[in-house]
């Protein structure tokens, strides 16, 4: 009897291997790629299609963070050190902060900007401004890529809009997450930032996770058409931080949903994990040698009843007022996924305090508590309503509104060839 029992033991565990190994087989584009590891030693705990290509779209932003950061470390650049708008910078297309060329700000505002509002103008800036221009920078951000192990990506831009070589995989992204949390951890804020506030604006981060799910510390999203939504996610619970990824989702709600079930399922204790073949590190995952799916027909087809775009799970274009929680909390029924126990992944998103951010250079404590009552703030574009009132012009989509403007001098700003992955 005893026999019966062990073999029925191992015939389950087999079919739980081979029902694991037929998953990581998943067509990529219909799929999408995932991966969940422990922050602290990298173990993989789930893996879909994780060193697949991949185009990152704004998940970018976060080796422009890495490589700033760098730069920080090495005494080149400082957080109040000020950097230029350039002609580059402002040609970039949406999603930017899109302050006239001239426009001073500190790279500690930049950073800010880059992270939650995911300002393609704002990681031009910080490229040109370590590395004198986009190409220096795209070099610096490959080479560093390749130094941490991220050996299947490739930099063309510091802001992820579409461009045939840039390319990363699920594997990479979680070893430059893992990367950040371990060599700056004295900077871990720009990651946190649940909203930013510039003149009367507040704009929400993307990453939607932030403040509904518990534990949820971090990173970053992405979206062009040709890479579907991505997101690279982290939360923390009980002294234990879990990194997950999710590239090529549907929709930005799908995504925050995805990566919310899988981090739960890392968090959760299972009886049967003993039964799972153990997947190693993030280091040692073997690449796969592919050209990236291009998502466009899926994600951006004629199916859809509006435009996708990165900021379509965030009210009024992400950006409000002082009623800054209305709309939002409308969609958190399409956002909601139960756990086992019932309970909800992703809860309603409570009040915030976002973080003030200005141009020019480094202001006192008692400059910012004037600043946080004062007027619009200078230098963005502004465009007139119907009704004659002036409005800040508003910017859509990290790489939607980019896939179909402007471009001539988007080529111009990445130095990249006319891409298969942008999007018409």
């Amino acid at each position: 009897m005893q026999h019966v029992k062990s073999f029925r033991a191992v015939a389950f565990g087999i079919a739980l291997g081979s029902a694991f190994a037929a998953n990581l087989a998943t067509t990529p584009a219909q799929a999408g790629a995932s991966i969940l590891i422990e922050a602290e030693s990298g173990k993989v705990l789930r893996a879909e299609n994780a060193t697949y290509p991949w185009y990152p779209a704004s998940t970018t932003k976060l080796m422009t963070l890495y490589v700033t950061l760098q730069a920080m470390k090495q005494g080149r650049v400082a957080p109040d050190t000020l950097f230029t708008v350039s002609r580059t910078a402002m040609a970039q297309g949406p999603t930017k902060m899109g302050y006239a060329v001239g426009t001073q700000i500190t790279v500690d505002n930049a950073l800010k900007m880059m992270m939650v509002k995911s300002a393609n103008d704002m990681a031009v800036l910080l490229a040109e401004g370590v590395d004198g221009s986009v190409e220096n920078f795209a070099d610096d951000m490959t080479r560093t890529a390749h130094r941490l192990g991220m050996s299947q990506s490739n930099f063309v831009n510091p802001n992820g809009l579409p461009a045939d070589g840039q390319i990363v995989s699920a594997r990479d992204m979680a070893i430059l997450a893992r990367s950040l949390i371990r060599d700056f951890p004295e900077y871990n804020f720009y990651w946190h930032i649940p909203a930013i506030k510039y003149g009367r604006r507040i704009v929400r981060n993307y990453n939607t996770l932030l403040g509904r799910y518990p534990g949820a510390d971090g990173m970053k999203t992405g979206f062009i058409c040709a890479s579907g939504f991505n997101l690279v996610a982290t939360a923390t619970r009980n002294g234990r931080q879990l990194i997950a990824v999710v590239l090529g989702s549907p929709s930005g709600a799908a995504r925050a949903v995805k990566a919310a079930e899988i981090l739960e399922s890392g968090f959760a204790q299972n009886p049967l994990s003993w039964l799972t073949p153990a997947l190693g590190t993030v280091d040692n995952l073997t690449p796969i040698n592919a050209d990236p799916p291009n998502l466009h027909d899926q994600v951006c087809g004629p199916h859809r009843k509006r435009p996708a775009a990165e900021d379509e799970d965030m009210d009024a274009g992400g950006e409000t007022g002082a009623g800054v929680d209305t709309a939002f909390s409308a969609m958190l029924s399409s956002l909601r996924a139960p756990t086992p126990k019932g309970a909800a992944l992703l809860s309603d998103l409570g009040a915030i305090t976002p973080t003030i951010v200005y141009t020019g250079p480094t202001r006192t404590p008692d400059q910012l508590a004037k600043l946080n009552v004062a007027a619009d703030e200078p230098g963005v574009p502004r465009h007139k309503k119907k009704g004659g009132k002036a409005i800040a012009t508003e910017a859509t989509g990290d790489g939607a509104s980019a896939d179909k403007s402007k471009k001539k001098g988007q080529r111009a700003a990445t130095s990249a060839k006319p891409a298969a992955a942008r999007a018409q």
